[in-house]
């Protein structure tokens, strides 16, 4: 069960760690400001009663030995702001005292034993409506919200005292609050700074792995600084790089010396074709050399992979119709939607080669290439789109997979080599972007190839 909405909670570590640290300080304190203010609150409410029980006999024994006479004027002095003395005549039909107040009310008695008439016996009732008291009993500028405390006394058979006190407002516990504050201050910092200590080789950690993931280039090293467990995982990181770094390096080194090496018998096979008298056979033959031409080009791409071109700022209008206007030139069914100049900072050859992969791919499975470029306040987005039979959900990742070709496909006339999307793939990630496959509800499948308008680091 969530205790708040998962948008109010901090989304990085730094905020977590700091509003944990701050929350578990100001839960404290207020423990701590309870039970202290509860303690504080009872041995006040204990002294006050106190006073309020010898201040009401010191009274009563006064009226109790002046002439009657003489009593108006002595409760008139010993009233103030905070207390009310007032003559009023017996019987008085008091409401039932509850267990503090009756134990209140026989202390009371026992002090004045000897000085007034025991009966009837005093009153005490600590919280009294203002409503139950009349106008002279209560104390001078009462508020309806006061909170009251009546004592009843008897000075004679036939006339009673009531005092009646006004419970003084406990104050704000200004240190209270500064002190917790200060040590919420206090702590937050050391939480910043602990956090600080904890996020900076981590966000230095996540840079790396996301230069890693979009750039296609050198991962750079993770400075293995923090805790130690967090050095830890930069080691590891540092030695996973260099591992992996390694390895595509002697993929690419191997496909391209392949690659190399498959130039030279395709070309001395070429120069044997000449004496093969069958030109049936010939033909049959040429075109395996053709295909197997191809592959070894794509296979050579593919090693180069990116990053080997510098960037550049072009206009990736300019760049995209130069290539459908060639493409159309050479009798491609290749259609060209113009577009706003998209200027742009990349690798122009290397873009060039995936969009005309792209565009040979809708050609060939599709009859057909619509290319149109949309622009956002992000990125570009290259589309092309074809009316072909368009490319089943399950099989539209598997598509960019090295040597993946779909049944459809797996002909002599127009199945490809299945590297051309790979390619395009490593392309748009080089550059910070990706590519996606997706049918039209028209029918075709669109490419999106989306490179951002900021550049990433190669």
């Amino acid at each position: 069960m969530r205790l708040w909405p998962r948008t109010l909670l901090p989304r990085t570590l730094a905020w977590q760690l700091i509003a944990v640290t701050a929350a578990a300080v100001l839960i404290s304190n207020v423990g701590v400001a309870l039970w202290f203010e509860q303690g504080t609150r009872q041995l006040s409410t204990n002294n006050v009663t106190d006073r309020m029980m010898d201040r009401a006999a010191t009274v009563a024994s006064t009226l109790a030995a002046v002439q009657p006479s003489l009593r108006a004027s002595v409760m008139s002095t010993m009233s103030s702001f905070q207390w009310r003395f007032r003559e009023i005549k017996g019987p008085y039909d008091a409401r039932p005292m509850d267990e503090q107040e009756a134990a209140l009310a026989k202390g009371l008695a026992a002090s004045l034993q000897g000085k007034i008439p025991v009966t009837p016996a005093p009153i005490v009732h600590l919280h009294e409506p203002p409503g139950n008291l009349s106008d002279e009993q209560r104390p001078f500028r009462a508020n309806p919200q006061d909170d009251l405390a009546q004592i009843i006394v008897p000075l004679d058979k036939n006339t009673l005292l009531s005092a009646v006190n006004r419970w003084p407002q406990q104050p704000v516990p200004y240190d209270l609050i500064f002190a917790a504050a200060a040590g919420i201050l206090l702590v937050s910092i050391g939480a910043a700074l602990m956090a600080r200590r904890v996020v900076r080789p981590l966000s230095e950690l996540t840079k790396a792995a996301s230069v890693g993931a979009t750039s296609g280039g050198v991962v750079p090293r993770v400075p293995e600084t923090g805790p130690e467990d967090v050095r830890a995982a930069a080691a590891a990181f540092n030695a996973m790089n260099e591992k992996v770094a390694k390895t595509l390096e002697s993929q690419r080194h191997l496909l391209s010396a392949v690659g190399h090496d498959l130039r030279t018998p395709i070309t001395a096979m070429r120069i044997n074709l000449e004496f093969v008298a069958d030109s049936d056979l010939r033909e049959g033959l040429e075109r395996n050399l053709d295909e197997l031409q191809q592959l070894t080009e794509q296979v050579l791409s593919a090693a180069r992979g990116t990053g080997g071109e510098s960037k550049r700022n072009v206009d990736l209008s300019a760049l995209v119709e130069s290539l459908c206007t060639d493409l159309d030139e050479m009798g491609e069914p290749v259609k060209w939607d113009a577009a706003t100049p998209a200027p742009i900072n990349c690798r122009p050859n290397e873009i060039r080669r995936a969009v005309r992969n792209l565009v040979e791919n809708a050609v060939a499975y599709g009859g057909a290439a619509d290319v149109h470029i949309a622009a956002s306040p992000e990125a570009y987005e290259i589309l092309v789109e074809d009316k072909g039979p368009g490319i089943p959900e399950a099989d539209r990742q598997r598509v960019f997979e090295p040597f993946v070709r779909l049944e459809t496909s797996r002909n002599r006339e127009g199945g490809g080599t299945g590297l051309g999307l790979t390619l395009v793939k490593a392309i748009a990630e080089g550059h910070g972007g990706q590519v996606t496959l997706e049918n039209r509800p028209e029918g075709g499948l669109r490419a999106r190839m989306k490179l951002p308008r900021t550049p990433v680091p190669a």
